[in-house]
């Protein structure tokens, strides 16, 4: 019997939070390597990478890896972290008052050993990128680019099977986010991102266009990007006109 390509199932999906229903039996394969969810303020681009990572769990329904189920951002019975989720907001995952002991957190979920390896690892992996000035900085002295960029790097360090983003483009000057862009394209794991900023996911084999916590359109960014940007234009200029 052939085993199953590596990759996302969503069966019969529903979520609630409060008194509102996020997914109502969503269904879904997810298995191309950059995947970008777009749509709206509320359309469930952050509840599904939230169902992704295990921090949410469906009413109903079922979420499997390459077949088998998978809860708590890993299949069971393995180990390994499967996914890591990168939040929107940098302060929601920043713990450590330095980027050094930030980024050595990560280095040692990934690694293990002991705290001299880790910083050792941690000073070379910033020397590597040209970042070694950032090692002591105290992580209240930099911008929100800037916590959010250490957040990127430390997803990096932890190496999850999977990199889930949330609006990740979102406090990055042009400049980050063509590195971000490019440092996403190099990177080996599959990547399933949010964003509002259309430009890095144009290129994407897949864009998931979300409405109302229901797929409206799917396809590659260069067919669905633009029909996504046509449709907000057109209704902002109904309401202009109304």
């Amino acid at each position: 019997m052939t085993p199953p390509t590596p990759g996302w199932q969503l069966q019969d999906i529903h979520l609630r939070r409060g008194a509102s229903d996020i997914f109502c039996g969503l269904n879904l394969r997810l298995d191309e390597p950059r995947i970008a969810l777009i749509g709206h303020n509320g359309a469930g681009k952050s509840s599904l990478l939230r169902l992704l990572v295990g921090l949410d769990e469906p009413r109903q329904g079922q979420l499997l890896w390459a077949g088998e189920p998978a809860r708590g951002g890993q299949t069971r019975p393995a180990a390994r972290r499967l996914a890591g989720l990168m939040f929107q907001n940098p302060d929601d995952q920043i713990i450590f008052p330095t980027v050094q002991e930030e980024l050595q957190l990560s280095w040692q979920s990934a690694y293990g050993g002991e705290r001299k390896a880790a910083r050792e690892g941690v000073l070379e992996f910033l020397r590597q990128r040209g970042l070694q000035a950032w090692a002591p900085r105290a992580v209240g002295t930099l911008s929100q680019g800037e916590r959010q960029w250490v957040c990127w790097l430390a997803m990096l360090l932890a190496a999850p099977r999977v990199l889930l983003l949330d609006e990740p483009y979102a406090s990055l000057d042009l400049p980050g986010q063509l590195r971000l862009a490019a440092d996403v394209h190099r990177c080996p794991q599959q990547v399933i991102l949010s964003t509002h900023v259309l430009a890095p996911v144009l290129d994407f084999p897949r864009v998931i266009w979300l409405e109302s916590g229901r797929v409206r359109a799917d396809g590659p960014g260069r067919d669905i990007c633009p029909a996504y940007e046509a449709d907000a234009r057109a209704a902002f200029g109904a309401a202009r006109g109304s």
